[in-house]
């Protein structure tokens, strides 16, 4: 089995990893951490190498559990939710878990929501946590 945590690191990605590990103890399956960037700003470099230590702080939870784990920091042009999807499907994902909070309807409308794509276009199940 394979399960693919959205992670940036926020409260919530951090509670999806918590549970990431339950399942992968459960299923024996190998976590791919993951993390998407636009790219292309005058901030990404500094953005970029924030995403990978997070990625790997993440990365060394997992193996200090014994969990078989690739993290990956995706900079593909592409935004997020659909870069998440590509690379679900390109690995052949079976559990999504994604870390959501509260916004506004407005700021759905003028931001979009990662969440809420990954959700609606997601080929398996996706695990949202609060």
């Amino acid at each position: 089995m394979k399960i693919m945590v959205c992670y940036d690191n926020s409260k919530s990605a951090q509670e999806a990893l918590k549970l990431s590990i339950q399942h992968a103890k459960h299923f024996n399956a190998k976590v791919f951490l993951v993390t998407s960037k636009v790219g292309g700003t005058k901030d990404s470099a500094e953005d970029n190498r924030e995403a990978e230590y997070n990625l790997e702080h993440g990365k060394t939870l997992l193996e200090k559990e014994g969990i078989e784990c690739e993290a990956r920091l995706l900079i593909r042009g592409l935004e997020s939710g659909e870069d998440l999807i590509k690379f679900a499907n390109e690995n052949e994902i079976d559990e999504i878990l994604i870390g959501i909070q509260r916004t506004s309807k407005v700021g759905k409308l003028l931001f979009g929501s990662t969440a809420q794509h990954v959700i609606l276009e997601a080929r398996c199940p996706v695990v949202t946590v609060k």
